[in-house]
């Protein structure tokens, strides 16, 4: 991979698995280096952190284990990257959970949580990053919506709300950088395969007695056209030209990758 990051530093939030570490190998193949952020397994974490390190060159990727369900998490975070990595040039608000439950029986701890870790983190890591790229005159700020940032699905009423949010959000954050060497994006993923949408599988044929590749493709994947996952590798290349050269034009707007699904 050509190395157009050389220089650059990157925070990524939910990056010890599936689309953020994705995310994050691409940018340390790209020559930035890379913070990493996340729960998950120590091993995992240790994993992950030694395989983006060895893109880097290096032994292992920094990695900040603050809570981004609560604001000064998200502030703990920033300082720990800027600490380990000198700038935060490159931030990537990739973190996000999910519950599905009628709106009527949802649980509000969950509403409170997804609010909080899906929409409300993207807000407090951009105000903690944004000053430092303000400064260096140069700054990419990602941020990791869903289809569900831009159409509706019954069931999921915090998720769709917060990635509503996260759209709107980075609308705004673009007009007020908009004179700077500054942007900010949101990528719309449909269906990614990870290890966590590929365990959706085997309930899915088993509550409606099918073959497990017609769960995938007549109920898992039942709104996206392709009838094929989006791969992880389809968002981080996504994710890589938003923040490489030229790419200052791209400002404001949200970018599907989603098989189709927003296009029906």
């Amino acid at each position: 991979m050509e190395r157009v990051l050389e220089g650059r530093t990157a925070l990524v939030t939910g990056s010890t698995s599936g689309i953020g570490l994705g995310i994050a190998m691409f940018y340390a193949k790209a020559g930035a280096r890379v913070m990493l952020n996340g729960f998950g397994k120590p091993e995992d974490i240790a994993k992950a952190r030694a395989e983006v390190g060895a893109a880097m060159g290096v032994a292992e990727a920094p990695y900040s284990a603050a809570d981004l369900s609560k604001a000064e998490g998200c502030r703990q975070m920033v300082a720990e990257a800027l600490a380990a990595l000198g700038s935060v040039d490159i931030l990537v608000n990739n973190a996000g959970i999910q519950f599905v439950a009628p709106i009527d029986e949802f649980p509000e701890d969950k509403w409170d949580l997804i609010i909080a870790i899906n929409m409300s983190s993207n807000y407090h890591a951009i105000k903690a990053a944004l000053p430092g790229m303000k400064a260096k005159g140069w700054g990419r700020i990602i941020n990791i919506a869903s289809a569900h940032g831009l159409i509706a699905s019954p069931y999921k009423s915090a998720y769709v709300t917060a990635k509503h949010g996260v759209v709107g959000l980075t609308k705004t954050v673009a007009l007020e950088v908009a004179r700077t060497n500054i942007t900010c994006n949101a990528i719309c993923p449909g269906f990614v395969r990870t290890p966590l949408a590929e365990a959706q599988i085997p309930p899915l044929a088993a509550k409606f007695g099918v073959s497990e590749e017609v769960a995938l493709t007549d109920h898992l994947l039942e709104h996206q056209p392709s009838k094929k996952w989006v791969e992880v590798d389809d968002v981080a290349q996504m994710a890589l030209w938003l923040v490489g050269p030229n790419s200052g034009g791209m400002n404001g707007s949200a970018y599907s990758v989603d098989g189709g699904w927003t296009a029906a």
